[in-house]
């Protein structure tokens, strides 16, 4: 993954007990929601977050991607660096960086995100609504989180009931809960990624009945979620 190291924003965080594995890693979900917190600390300091309600928009995040150089432990103290990385189309682009208190490189992410009316569900072009200084159409990245289609034999499956805990502020599942899914998933088989690549589809809400499909390809595998036929998200990984 290739991303340049311009941000604009930076947080400071100690990973607690509660976000690290048996290992004492701290969970891939949990670096996630870190990274959902530092967006919106972002958004938040420069007018294009929680505000946007106001004017009937929402940000919705469709793809991510985390890269794991080394993983943060138990009482680490990290720093956490984002930053809009332009717009292409339809998406908005942001990146992160972690790295602990000496600068070392610990992980890196990118991600693609949709400006949404809140009332429609329509796509709106974040460079129209928003200052060009944040999401400048000329300005793109030189890496974009790409879309994803599973691939090889169908090893495993397995059926979540979203329970309360999976939601979020808009009563659907929040982004982070799919991994948290897909972590558990891969677990049972001994299988703890460094680096995942994720697509959301579609959302789903409290009481659905999701199956997780799990893959295995010669050089990449992946992790459905389906509701019926309809493709919620995917995994590769």
């Amino acid at each position: 993954m290739i991303l340049t190291e311009s941000f604009q924003f930076t947080l400071s965080f100690e990973v607690g007990s509660y976000q690290v594995n048996p290992e004492g890693n701290i969970r891939l979900s949990c670096l996630a929601d870190l990274f959902q917190e530092i967006a919106w600390g972002h958004a938040d300091s420069a007018d294009f977050g929680r505000n946007l309600s106001e004017i009937s928009l929402m940000w919705a995040l469709a793809r991510l991607e985390i890269e794991i150089v080394e993983f943060p432990k138990w009482g680490d103290s990290i720093c956490l660096y984002t930053g809009s990385k332009g717009a292409d189309k339809l998406f908005a682009f942001r990146d992160f960086l972690v790295t602990d208190r000496h600068g070392r490189v610990l992980a890196r992410g990118m991600s693609s995100w949709l400006l949404l009316n809140s009332s429609t569900k329509r796509i709106q072009k974040a460079e129209v609504v928003l200052p060009p200084a944040l999401y400048d159409p000329m300005v793109k990245p030189d890496h974009q989180p790409q879309k994803l289609v599973a691939k090889g034999d169908l090893v495993a499956t397995e059926v979540i009931k979203v329970r309360f805990s999976d939601l979020d502020l808009n009563y659907h599942v929040n982004n982070t809960a799919y991994i948290r899914w897909v972590e558990n998933l891969l677990a049972d088989r001994k299988v703890f990624p460094s680096k995942i690549a994720i697509n959301y589809q579609a959302e789903c809400f409290g009481g659905d009945l999701v199956e997780l499909r799990l893959f295995e390809g010669a050089s990449e595998s992946f992790v459905e979620g389906r509701i019926g036929e309809k493709l919620v998200f995917i995994v590769a990984f």
